[in-house]
């Protein structure tokens, strides 16, 4: 009987609720696994009891994290972390996108502003600042180029508060097609949705957004699966992952980009797709070793 940790959070006023973890634990011990929900920073938790240890919803990292990622690698060295901590340490700073494009996966353009860079914005266009750390467009908003000056109070917020800024041309074509993830599972495609825009003009950076607005099931296209399949073929030294999620936009070409990878905690929407409990459930026990 393997022992698995599902890995989440602390409840909070700021972090979502996981759906998908009550239904996950069932399923599990269903199917005779030893099955926990565990949050990431108990420090009474053992975690080489587990024989692996599952990140699925530790929806509070963004704003902890150098925390969590020393935690990641004292997890990894105990017992069997998925996805792995050097994958965790990557992804959860959003530079990586600029590593996907220099692999040759088309990306929506970014531009990075640190702290104590020249706030150099957009004066032709629309676009949108977030940080390279965050989750659930958490500091996130869209701006023309006639608030010039609100957008510079959000950096500066930013900054002081030691994030990374990403600055990003505002992809119209997301109020068109909106934006798809394709969710992956033991290597497969296990389903895929589309959602609506989620940054909407006018809205504050630190106001709450709805995160998946208009949520619906999804048939990715070939256009669409080439891309997905060639940002994870471009995540560095090609390690194992368990899961993954890729979010994809439509550019200006009509052509699919990536908007975001997801390979530390991405929401499931089991929900939406019920038919997948089992493929999850007989990934995570393959790599349990069961």
């Amino acid at each position: 009987m393997p022992r698995i940790a599902l890995v989440t959070c602390r409840p909070g006023p700021e972090v979502s609720v996981d759906r998908d973890l009550p239904v996950l634990l069932e399923a599990l011990r269903e199917a005779g696994a030893e099955a926990d929900s565990v949050p990431w920073d108990d420090d009474a938790v053992d975690w080489g009891g587990y024989d692996l240890a599952v990140l699925r919803s530790t929806w509070d990292y963004s704003w902890r994290a150098a925390e969590f990622l020393a935690w990641a690698q004292r997890c990894s060295e105990a017992t069997r972390l998925a996805n792995p901590a050097e994958v965790v340490r990557w992804n959860a700073d959003k530079r990586y996108l600029g590593d996907l494009a220099g692999a040759g996966v088309p990306v929506v353009p970014t531009r990075y502003l640190a702290p104590g860079d020249t706030a150099a914005l957009p004066d032709d266009t629309e676009y949108v600042v977030k940080p390279t750390s965050g989750a659930g467009a958490r500091f996130a908003a869209r701006y023309t180029p006639d608030e010039h000056e609100t957008a510079v109070r959000q950096l500066a917020r930013m900054h002081a508060e030691g994030f990374t800024a990403m600055v990003q041309p505002y992809v119209r074509g997301i109020d068109v097609t909106g934006e798809r993830a394709l969710q992956f599972y033991g290597g497969r495609l296990l389903h895929a949705s589309r959602k609506g825009a989620v940054l909407t003009p006018g809205t504050p950076y630190d106001e709450h957004k709805v995160a998946h607005p208009g949520l619906e099931p999804w048939t990715p296209t070939p256009a669409e699966l080439a891309v997905a399949e060639r940002a994870l073929a471009a995540v560095p030294q090609a390690p194992e992952l368990l899961y993954a999620r890729v979010d994809l936009v439509d550019g200006e070409d009509g052509q699919p980009r990536v908007m975001e990878l997801e390979l530390v905690e991405p929401n499931l929407f089991l929900a939406l797709h019920t038919g997948s409990v089992p493929g999850v459930v007989g990934a995570i026990l393959a790599a349990a070793g069961s």
